[in-house]
């Protein structure tokens, strides 16, 4: 499509995108304000974490193990360069979750025109501890004078997070079957930091870059979202349902 087509398919993809972004936002935060609790700092780490359970276990012993592993790996790389140690009872607050839309840098180019768009993914979100989302430890690392506390927090909060999702197999399962899949991937501001994220099984996609391009003179503004494929909302599929008809199949195929 072209010109004036191109520009009212947008139009009308963009409008069906924050629509369906809007409501998958909503359920999601009333999901993660049900689950809080399970991915709480202290829910793994307990007396590791100031202000957690006293008794001991193999699981909070073998959990502060692998943070330390982790924290060894990250720490004392770019951008953090902090010291590689941790001394527990490590200081954490009382945190909730947050959600940051997904953003990322393209260069849209179309014959001899190149500009660099920041581009959202609308349906994919960084999942953090409240107060620490990716945006704020960019502006940190990029501050002269920081805090090594203030980093370490950040870094700390990120490896937590993540630790949580992979040592808690029946969460990222409960996460799976609402249709919110966790995932977890590196950037390249942040190194070998791993950042979790939450999104929905619908993906998003750019169209070309002669239409973003098209965009982004019409508003003025060096943005543009991804728009929702529309074919993957028919493919949603429960896993529950899905299973409990493979078992019939497999069980009594005369009835199914």
């Amino acid at each position: 499509m072209n010109g004036r087509d191109s520009i009212q398919s947008l139009l009308v993809l963009r409008k069906l995108t924050r629509a369906i972004t809007d409501v998958v936002r909503v359920q999601m935060t009333e999901y993660l304000r049900t689950l809080t609790p399970l991915l709480r700092p202290k829910a793994i780490l307990g007396e590791y974490i100031q202000g957690g359970q006293k008794e001991p276990t193999r699981k909070t012993d073998k959990a502060f193990k692998d943070l330390q592993s982790l924290y060894e790996v990250v720490a004392g790389t770019r951008p953090f360069n902090l010291p590689r140690e941790l001394t527990p009872p490590l200081s954490f607050p009382a945190a909730g979750l947050e959600i940051t839309p997904l953003d990322y840098i393209h260069t849209a180019q179309a014959g001899d025109v190149s500009r660099k768009i920041s581009v959202r993914s609308p349906l994919t979100w960084v999942l953090t501890y409240t107060d620490f989302p990716p945006n704020r430890l960019k502006e940190l690392l990029d501050t002269k004078a920081r805090s090594v506390d203030e980093v370490q927090r950040f870094v700390l909060s990120y490896l937590i997070i993540h630790l949580v999702t992979i040592n808690e197999p029946g969460l990222v399962q409960i996460f799976d079957a609402l249709h919110f899949p966790l995932t977890t991937t590196k950037s390249r501001e942040f190194g070998e930091l791993p950042i979790t994220r939450i999104g929905i099984d619908v993906t998003t996609t750019r169209p070309s870059d002669a239409v973003i391009l098209e965009s982004a003179e019409l508003t003025g503004m060096d943005a543009f979202e991804e728009l929702v494929n529309i074919e993957d909302l028919s493919r949603l599929r429960d896993p529950l349902r899905e299973r409990l008809i493979e078992l019939a199949r497999q069980q009594a195929p005369e009835l199914v």
